[in-house]
């Protein structure tokens, strides 16, 4: 979502509006007048993003922190439906006139949107409250922060205080890559597997990227475009149970996991450690 949305750079915020829905309210900080005072007038100067948030910076020093979670989407395009838009953004831009609007949308509301100064940044995102990037950890703190865990490593990696940026279906994509059961704990992970952990954990998330992410059966994810991903079109093993492993040609299996869908492969998988 958040190189979807960099073409927004430079843009100046004209209007804020909050649609009125009958659908369930999602927090919005600050809310009413106040984050129309905060927001218009200001120039969005780029983009980041922190963990699986989509941030918006500001030429004042506060940002926008977009929380999608399950069905949040960041967008440029007409939303998907109209009666799940929580909030539009109005832009005005001398170098891409086509942006004219920033929505955030969210079918469930579970989302949320935050306007926050540097400290406040710092307070709720910094290093305390939030893991590394998965992106740009490197093995030895990926170790550091899950290898004396008890937890089975597919649980451990939706940890976003421990690494941020894995959602569940690139968990189970990420291990699959790296031979591991998403079941074993994370203390009998040996040095061997921390290293296939991290290469797996970096080409996945690369290539989702690249392909902006997955839509699945339910048509929830778009781009910022309002376009589908397609990143689906390339999984390993998630939503595929009772296919043929791509390795194998074994039996895709479906377990949950924290009340989270997990797919596998227990051929290529194996939940019995060999001796070291």
């Amino acid at each position: 979502m958040r190189r979807g949305i960099a073409s927004v750079v430079g843009s100046r915020i004209v209007e804020v509006e909050r649609p009125r829905i009958s659908r369930r309210p999602i927090l919005i900080s600050p809310n009413g007048a106040a984050l129309r005072t905060r927001l218009i007038g200001r120039t969005i100067i780029g983009t980041d993003r922190l963990g699986k948030r989509v941030v918006a910076k500001l030429d004042d020093g506060y940002s926008i922190i977009f929380e999608p979670r399950m069905t949040g989407l960041v967008l440029l395009a007409d939303p998907p439906t109209r009666e799940h838009l929580r909030l539009r953004l109005f832009l005005e831009s001398k170098t891409n006139p086509r942006n004219q609007e920033l929505l955030f949308w969210d079918r469930r509301g579970l989302g949320l949107v935050r306007v926050v100064s540097p400290e406040e940044l710092q307070e709720r995102y910094g290093p305390e409250k939030l893991g590394q990037d998965a992106l740009t950890i490197t093995v030895a703190a990926l170790s550091e922060a899950l290898a004396t865990s008890r937890r089975a490593i597919k649980v451990a990696l939706l940890d976003q205080k421990a690494v941020a940026g894995v959602g569940n279906l690139y968990a189970s994509e990420i291990l699959h890559l790296s031979a591991i059961h998403p079941a074993l704990g994370c203390n009998r992970l040996r040095d061997e597997d921390w290293l296939r952990l991290h290469k797996a954990m970096r080409a996945v998330l690369t290539k989702a990227i690249r392909y902006e992410g997955s839509t699945l059966a339910d048509g929830t994810y778009r781009n910022a475009l309002n376009e589908q991903g397609g990143y689906q079109n390339h999984h390993r093993v998630y939503d595929r149970a009772g296919e043929p492993c791509p390795g194998c040609k074994t039996e895709i299996v479906r377990v949950v996991q924290a009340q989270r869908s997990t797919f596998f492969c227990p051929e290529c998988q194996p939940k019995k450690r060999g001796k070291s």
